[in-house]
């Protein structure tokens, strides 16, 4: 009976080196998912605070501002830093804002200016064959109510 067990293990094929691979092709499945996961929400993260930076500050730049004019001038401005500060520097801060006022005419004493500011992020990596056929973009917005100083032109 012994003479038959060391015979059929012999016969097996050897295992060594076997386990290295295997968890090589199990880390490479795993780990390439999960580092580009990270890569994508670290981006879209970046433009959500890239957003509500920049509405807040469009917001709060034009309701300081002295004339509509100069308020949306001063907003854009406001976006397109927030924008450059977080690494979006391919989205154009005009077509990115959206600044209405509450009252007409704007900057009315006591009134809001609503800021909105949207864009799409473009997934990183993603081949431009695959990108003519599906979406591969995650949209992102941000919006902010600045008051007026109800005391604004009054001496």
């Amino acid at each position: 009976m012994t003479g038959r067990r060391a015979v059929s293990r012999r016969a097996l094929p050897a295992d060594d080196g076997n386990a290295i691979v295997e968890f090589l092709a199990a880390a490479l499945l795993l780990l390439v998912p999960v580092v580009y996961l990270s890569l994508v929400l670290g981006r879209v993260q970046a433009a959500t605070f890239a957003a509500e930076g920049a509405a807040r500050e469009a917001g709060r730049t034009a309701a300081t501002a002295d004339g509509p004019a100069d308020a949306t001038a001063r907003a854009v401005t406001s976006v397109g830093i927030a924008l450059h500060d977080q690494g979006f520097d391919d989205v154009d801060p005009v077509r990115a804002l959206t600044l209405t006022c509450s009252t007409d005419p704007c900057l009315q004493p006591g009134s809001d200016v609503v800021t909105v500011v949207a864009f799409d992020v473009d997934l990183p990596f993603v081949p431009d064959l695959l990108r003519s056929v599906v979406p591969v973009h995650v949209p992102v917005s941000a919006r902010h109510v600045a008051p007026v100083d109800a005391y604004a032109g009054r001496p």
